[in-house]
Parts: C-alpha cells; structure tokens; sequence
C-alpha cells in the first residue's frame, strides 16, 4: 500500500529546485539574446492569441456596455430637458395666439367705432353667463366689468363690430346684465334692407331669432339683411340683427314671419361696447303687442239721424 504521508523537505532538495531555476534563466537570457527564442515566443503568441482576442473583446464589450448606459442615462436627461422646454414653448404659443386673437377682436372693434363716429362706446369684457329658468320661460344674460360708476344705466344697447347683442337690463356699482337679444324677453324693431320692410325681432325660448308683423303683400327673399330701424326708441338706427333664414307667408295670415340667423354668436361671446350716448325712450308704444288689441270702431247709434248728427230726433 502507498504511504500518503508526505516527507520533509531538507535543503538538499531546495538547493536543487534553486540551482535548476537559475539554470533555466540563465538559458532563456541567452537564447533571448542570441535571437535563437524568438520562434518560441511567436509560437507562445499564436497559441494565446485566441484566448487574448477574447479577453480583450469581452472587456471591449463590458466597457461598450457601461458607456451605452451612461451615454442612454445623458440621452434621457436631454430628452426631459427638451420637452420641459418645448412644453414652455407651447404654452407660450398658446399665450401669443390668445392676446393676438384678443388684439384682432379689439382692431375690429376699434374699426366699427370709427365708422359710427357720432356713436359714444364703452369697451367691456364678459366676466360671466347666467342661464337660467322663470315661471314662464327661459332667460340668458351676460355680465360685463362696467357698472354705475363707468357711467352705465339701464336700457343702453350693447353691441360688437358684428352686429346688435342686446340692451342693459340691471346695473350695479362695478358690473351690469345684458339681456341678449335672442332672449324671449327681448325684441327690436327691425328693417329688410332691401325691401325695407318693417317688423318686430324678438328671440325665443330656443333661443332663435323670429321676426314677425311683416307687412303681407310684398314680398322679399331668403339671405337679406336685417336692420334695426330705430323705431321704438329702443335702439339706434342701421345696427346689423343678421339675415333672414326662411320665411313663413300665409296666405290668409295679416302678417308674415321669418326666421333670422343673428349676425352675433351669442354662445362665444367674449367683447362687446356699450352705446353710451343713446337715450332710450321707454314710453313710445311696443310693438309686440298682439293684433287683437287693436281698437275696434265705435258701433253708430240708432238714434242716428240720417244727416249723420248724433243726439238728434226726427
């Protein structure tokens, strides 16, 4: 059986391990300087070469890989800084389109008040819309920023570049309602500006604008344009109402009525003036007032005589 005991090394031994270690390398240095090992060395090279390239391709691609972090880590904290930036740009571009788009309302009302010079405006901005619902029908307004102390009073029209909005109906210190024209409660007397035909333009519980007590007879047609005649004291003269949309004409009916599409978009509403110069009188007569109300003649008496003198016998 073989002993697994190990013996102990003397110094004999080491003496020879040394002796053949120097021996070796006094060998290789003069092979090394005679040149006589460089055929050895390119063998040594060609057989690591293998394991070399993929020691060095491996740490290429370690190296690759950390530096593809670091630069997707730089990428990503570009990336959201460039939308911070672009989302600031945005808003700013919305805020350019808003007060471009207010400069534009403003140069047109600007251009509508130089046309009508003999007109005093108030510029106001609609800082709220009431809609709401009474006993007996439906009613819209808009409250503006000019109230009492701007010099405004009830019954003053309210207008933009586009057309006859409506008439102040309540005033307080800083603010005031409009009650708009397209409110059932509302009504204007108006002009066909072609046919200059009269009528009455009130609104609707839909909201819709109908202009009614037309003169039956003559006739006018679809797309002409609707004024205010200033007839009633309500509101002045030659203020667009808007066109007429379709006509409803009875042969047996005393008058004829249409339907107007309003010149104002009542629903986006933003600016409007004020008319501030213009009286409205309140106690001319309203034309609203149903036909049947219209005074009926006084029956003659029997005891007329045949002269045609009341109060007399034969």
């Amino acid at each position: 059986m073989r002993s697994t005991e190990r013996r102990p090394r003397n110094f004999s031994d080491i003496g020879v391990r040394v002796g053949l270690l120097a021996l070796a390398a006094v060998l290789l240095m003069a092979l090394q300087i005679s040149g006589n090992l460089r055929p050895a060395q390119s063998l040594i090279a060609q057989l690591t070469a293998p394991a070399q390239l993929s020691a060095t391709g491996v740490t290429t691609s370690v190296e690759g890989f950390f530096a593809s972090l670091t630069r997707l880590r730089t990428l990503e904290q570009e990336y959201a800084a460039v939308q911070i930036r672009a989302d600031q740009l945005e808003a700013e571009n919305k805020t350019l389109r808003e007060v471009e788009r207010e400069n534009e309302q403003l140069r047109s009302l600007l251009n509508f008040a130089e046309t009508r010079p003999r007109l005093e405006l108030r510029g106001a901005q609609i800082v709220a819309r009431v809609i709401g619902e009474e006993s007996t029908n439906f009613f819209e307004t808009i409250l503006i920023d000019l109230g009492q102390v701007h010099g405004i009073r009830t019954g003053m029209p309210v207008v933009t570049d586009q057309g006859l909005v409506g008439r102040i109906s309540e005033v307080t210190e800083n603010t005031s309602k409009v009650l708009l024209l397209n409110d059932s409660g509302s009504s204007a007397s108006a002009l066909l500006a072609e046919s200059r035909l009269n009528g009455i333009v009130h609104g609707s519980t839909r909201g819709d604008l109908i202009m009614d007590f037309i003169p039956q007879g003559p006739t006018f047609e679809v797309g002409e344009a609707v004024l205010s005649s200033g007839l009633g004291g309500k509101f002045p003269r030659n203020l667009a109402i808007g066109v007429i949309e379709a006509i409803d004409s009875q042969p047996n009916a005393v008058f004829q009525t249409a339907r107007v599409r309003p010149a104002v978009d009542f629903g986006s509403l933003e600016l409007v003036m004020v008319i501030t110069n213009f009286e409205p009188n309140e106690s001319l007569p309203d034309f609203l007032a149903p036909a049947a109300q219209v005074a009926t003649p006084t029956p003659v008496s029997s005891e007329q005589t045949e002269t045609g003198q009341p109060g007399e016998t034969p």
